[in-house]
């Protein structure tokens, strides 16, 4: 008895510990926030002026990365929602709704009143009620340096066939939060863990919460048992047996004074309610969850049980097999035969004062059924399709594959992009990509024999916060992020596996990401030099810059470019320009406004 007592003290201690910290960090990023807020609102009174669904085809969204990707329950669609994009000097948030139309290979852009704000890091679920819902809660904010963030904790429903937005009010539900893992769990929305970040001050969650679905209010949920320590960016599935896997995630602690400790976490438990009625086989079809971790479900499932009661339990497991190295910015997706998905992420090398990541792009499988991980092995094309070279893009689904693959080797593909200035702006960055033609392919490695199946197979790149999703057996992956050097490289690429045949990737999109504009951060506030417009070397730069104080080097109007897409390709470098002439204490419109002005009469002169 004295053993248990002491135990429960202890656990009381760590409860009260927690709540300290929270309170803390809750009071610290409160002016952050309130600063944050006045910025959001400004985008809400944007979005406000939206009145009627606007829905246009359009090119591939712009690369961005922890978004959501979710299959639609009922067509052959996938959803994005949201995402972030750095570009070394400025943060961007997206609301944007992209629909991607399976069978005919298209994008369209969905515009709807009333959206919820600009967001990245939330969790997005589907399910088949009403036509198809599509669920959203939490996920984060930035200051366009990227230096201060906003936490939401408000709950957002698509309808799916109404092309509607929803916010859902009810209290008792999880604080404001990213990083957090959501799935469907009968007629519940079932939340885990995440994050709370301030400039100075963090806390990392591993509390639970249920959303009932029928009466549309949060209930928090204790499970009795050892369960996961604080994480985000963990594995959550659902079981085909009812139950909910924890797999993984990321965390950091403060070890001393302005020096943290992360951690990626490779344990994997097991959460349990225990008057809850399993299911034991797949009757139904599976429903795609969410975007970038997130399972599927049987349909039969989803309807028939009832309400969350009783009591929750968690237990640890230890899977055999084939096991994830250790790892974060995993991305996750449920395959057929309820096995959970794992792909990519990044292993960090940490050190006080450095962090060295190892990108993957690698696959595992988890098979609840016999608690079992193992690698996905690439097969590799068939002998008929040897000739077909990397990086070609592929059919839609029902295309015929030798026409496609021809058009697609001789004709140029027009990569669109689209950023989002401050003040809403949208402005498109347009470029002509030349397929290469069978002369330029590159000649095989001298150690690849002519009878290998298939040469070498098309993959994606390594890289981490990819967004994920499952639709008819096939796997699709967009986007995403990878470091070179001190650049963050965002991805817009999209590829799609057949996960039955598991014989190769398809590229559906390529892109180069050496064409990504990347602006180096200012180290002095003295220095006038303008630094990488069109790209370069710092060394470069630093020999130039004498030059260019006295007669500075505009970016030239290539021929017959037009003002619509001259003006994304240098606007960083005019906002630059414009700052220094106003001041430092000049607003930010303002400066857009003269930035622009400076670029159109610049423009104009070299017409």
């Amino acid at each position: 008895m004295g053993k248990k007592g002491k135990k429960e003290k202890k656990g009381r201690g760590a409860e009260k510990t927690a709540a300290k910290m929270e309170k803390k960090v809750s009071k610290r990023s409160r002016k952050e926030e309130e600063d944050l807020e006045a910025l959001i609102a400004h985008f809400q009174t944007l979005d406000a002026k939206k009145t009627q669904i606007v829905e246009t085809p359009c090119s591939p969204p712009s690369p961005r990365l922890n978004a959501s990707l979710s299959a639609h329950p009922e067509k052959d669609e996938l959803i994005l929602f949201g995402g972030e994009y750095f570009n070394g000097q400025k943060m961007f948030l997206y609301n944007e709704l992209y629909i991607y139309n399976i069978r005919k290979d298209t994008w369209t852009k969905v515009e709807i009143p009333s959206p919820p704000p600009r967001r990245c890091a939330h969790q997005a679920v589907v399910v088949p009620q009403g036509g198809g819902q599509l669920w959203i809660f939490g996920g984060e904010f930035a200051s366009p340096d990227g230096e201060q963030f906003y936490h939401y904790k408000d709950l957002w429903v698509l309808h799916l066939a109404t092309r509607t937005w929803e916010q859902v009010r009810s209290p008792g539900g999880p604080s404001g939060r990213s990083g957090h893992r959501m799935v469907a769990w009968k007629r519940q929305l079932i939340l885990f863990g995440g994050f709370h970040e301030s400039t100075r001050d963090y806390i990392y969650y591993n509390d639970v919460y249920a959303f009932d679905l029928d009466t549309f209010t949060w209930s928090k949920l204790s499970p009795s048992g050892t369960g996961p320590t604080p994480r985000s960016g963990c594995q959550m599935s659902v079981t085909p047996q009812g139950s909910i896997v924890i797999y993984g995630g990321y965390s950091k602690q403060r070890v001393k004074k302005d020096v943290d400790k992360g951690t990626q976490h490779s344990d994997m438990f097991l959460l349990k309610s225990e008057e809850g009625r399993e299911v034991t086989g797949g009757a139904g079809t599976l429903v795609p969850l969410a975007g970038s971790c997130y399972p599927s479900i049987p349909t039969s499932y989803l309807s028939s049980c009832s309400p969350v009661t009783g009591r929750w339990v968690w237990t640890r497991i230890n899977p055999s097999g084939t096991k994830p190295t250790p790892r974060s910015g995993f991305s996750v997706a449920m395959a057929p035969n309820s096995q959970t998905l794992l792909f990519g992420g990044v292993c960090d090398e940490e050190e006080e004062e450095s962090l060295e990541g190892d990108f993957l792009n690698d696959l595992y499988f988890y098979d609840a059924t016999k608690n079992r991980w193992f690698a996905g092995q690439l097969k590799g094309p068939k002998a008929e399709k040897r000739k077909r070279r990397r990086g070609t893009k592929a059919e839609p689904e029902g295309a015929n594959e030798q026409e496609c693959g021809e058009a697609s080797a001789q004709a140029p593909r027009e990569v669109v992009r689209e950023v989002v200035t401050e003040d809403g702006t949208v402005v498109t960055i347009k470029q002509m990509l030349t397929a290469p033609g069978p002369s330029k392919q590159p000649p095989p490695d001298e150690d690849d024999s002519p009878e290998e199946a298939g040469g070498p197979l098309v993959e994606p790149r390594p890289r981490s916060n990819a967004m994920l999703a499952v639709k008819h057996g096939r796997l699709y992956l967009f986007g995403g992020m990878f470091e070179a050097g001190e650049r963050q490289v965002t991805l817009s690429d999209f590829y799609c596996l057949d996960l039955h045949k598991m014989d190769q990737w398809t590229v559906l999109v390529e892109a180069d990401p050496e064409t990504q504009e990347w602006l180096e951060e200012t180290d002095s506030e003295d220095s006038d030099a303008a630094e990488g417009a069109e790209g370069g070397e710092e060394d470069e730069e630093d020999e130039d810059s004498s030059e260019e104080d006295q007669e500075p080097q505009h970016p030239l109007v290539t021929p017959g470019e037009q003002f619509a897409d001259y003006l994304p390709r240098t606007e960083q470098y005019w906002v630059r320009l414009a700052r220094d002439d106003a001041g430092s204490e000049a607003k930010e419109k303002r400066v857009l406004k003269v930035a622009h002005a400076m670029a159109k009469a610049f423009f104009d002169d070299s017409a």
